[in-house]
């Protein structure tokens, strides 16, 4: 294969070297990606099998994506200084562990500070993933290599509904940790064995007045979002809005101590390249509106169109099935022509599909419901691995576990912002349709709600659009400057 030829002037690992390192990168991914999306859908089952609340079940959702989202700065930088392979190994035996801990969890808190612990293993892989893959190939085939990534977390998201139910329905629960377990002793092995070592970037003292700084700006941001997803009453609101408070005024003192710090934890430089800053704020735009999306079709194919969760995960799948079709040729193409336009293009066949589902009549057949998510998942696929590439190409080599962290840290909060805007919508909707009197004419309907919110997704798209935009006239005219 292309992907494991050895041509003059290549950098990262020798041919033969790439298939076992690259398999260490990507079964750690596929983990990552299936535990979080089968665990959602166990939700319910394991409140029952616990005997806690749904509010508090959902903590062990939220346990993992608090620590993901608070740790990722930090793992970026401190794999300039551990080393890029022994922090993913550590990181990988963290979150194999404490699998095994979640499997065997008897409590709800016995099982949510497992989880935690998996996150905070979880992000040790996650940020630099995308480095890692950047030392492992040539520069010349990174586009395509990312492409295939895109593919691989497309196909895990695809087929985890269906492995979700299966495993439920006959072994329970606790097998969806436990699958973990070969799967990351494997992982282990490879990453140990194969994985390159980067030169360690800097041995100077770790920032940890920004760690604890960033740590505080994401994790508030994080719950921030999440309390106005769920918000139903004044209380809930004013705590939303402290923790938007306290994500500002952390994320100011953030800055303060990058701009001061010696060794910063996120080297702010790495943001004077317009092209890098435009790419990464048109991947936190598109995956806003992908999470809009992603929280109100479920409610547009059950509560709207009376599906069961069954059918309605059926109907998810053109969605993943478009961008496994898409993103290899995108990501392929990339390494050939200016990535920022591949993506620019991508963007416009994801907005036009976005567009369509929010034409949807409210009775559509399901083949046209499956074409118009179809439309969303081949224009994602356009968008995703070029515009990685643009992010990871346009920061040099040293700074590629940041840019790898800046990547991680667009996608979990954007997909979070757009949870959270989907959720006021619903909350305000359902709130105005429980106060609605004879002389009221402003409430949302349901259905009225989740079509907004497909908006909101539209806007969010279109903004990605015009980032995207911006980018390539700053691309044209470094050319012409050149």
């Amino acid at each position: 294969m292309a992907l494991f030829s050895q041509q003059p002037g290549d950098d990262g690992l020798p041919g033969k070297a790439r298939l076992p390192a690259m398999l260490a990168v990507m079964i750690t991914t596929t983990m990552n990606v299936l535990d979080g999306s089968m665990i959602n859908i166990a939700l319910p089952g394991i409140a029952a099998n616990l005997g806690v609340s749904a509010s508090n079940a959902v903590w062990v959702a939220n346990g993992y994506l608090l620590a993901v989202a608070m740790s990722l700065a930090i793992f970026s930088a401190l794999a300039t200084r551990i080393g890029f392979r022994t922090q993913f190994a550590g990181g990988l035996i963290v979150f194999t562990l404490a699998s095994a801990g979640c499997a065997l969890s008897t409590s709800p808190p016995m099982l949510v500070c497992m989880r935690v612990i998996q996150g905070i293993g979880g992000a040790a892989t996650l940020s630099i993933a995308p480095a890692l893959l950047r030392h492992i190939f040539p520069n010349r085939l990174l586009g395509r290599v990312l492409g295939i990534n895109a593919v691989l977390i497309a196909t895990c998201t695809g087929v985890a509904p269906v492995m979700s139910g299966s495993l439920l329905s006959v072994l329970g629960w606790p097998w969806l940790f436990a699958i973990n377990l070969p799967l990351g002793v494997l992982a282990v092995v490879l990453a140990i064995r194969c994985l390159p070592t980067p030169e360690r970037r800097t041995a100077a003292a770790f920032d940890k007045s920004g760690a604890v700084l960033s740590a505080v700006m994401l994790g508030a941001m994080i719950m921030c979002a999440n309390t106005f997803s769920k918000q139903g009453d004044a209380g809930s609101a004013s705590f939303a809005l402290l923790y938007g408070l306290v994500a500002l005024t952390g994320g100011w003192a953030f800055v303060r101590r990058q701009q001061r710090a010696p060794e910063p934890l996120l080297p702010l430089e790495i943001f004077a390249n317009r092209r890098f800053s435009l790419a990464a704020a048109t991947s936190m735009s598109a995956f806003v509106a992908q999470g809009l999306t992603f929280i109100a079709l479920p409610f547009l194919y059950e509560s709207v169109y009376g599906y069961s969760a069954f059918v309605s995960a059926l109907l998810f799948t053109p969605w993943p099935i478009g961008i496994i079709l898409a993103a290899p040729y995108a990501g392929r193409l990339a390494d050939r022509v200016a990535p920022a336009l591949i993506s620019t293009l991508g963007l416009a066949v994801f907005a036009a599909g976005l567009i369509l589902l929010a034409f949807l009549p409210e009775a559509a057949a399901t083949w046209d419901i499956a074409l118009r998510s179809l439309v969303c998942g081949l224009g994602f696929g356009l968008f995703q691995s070029p515009n990685n590439r643009e992010i990871m190409g346009n920061a040099s080599r040293e700074y590629s576990s940041y840019a790898s962290g800046v990547l991680a840290i667009a996608r979990t909060f954007g997909q979070s912002l757009g949870a959270a805007i989907i959720g006021v919508t619903l909350s305000l909707a359902a709130h105005l349709s429980d106060a609605d009197t004879p002389t009221s004419h402003h409430s949302l309907m349901p259905v009225q709600a989740v079509h907004l919110g497909l908006w909101f997704a539209v806007a969010a798209s279109m903004l990605a659009i015009l980032l995207s935009v911006g980018r390539l006239r700053v691309s044209l005219t470094s050319q012409e400057g050149a």
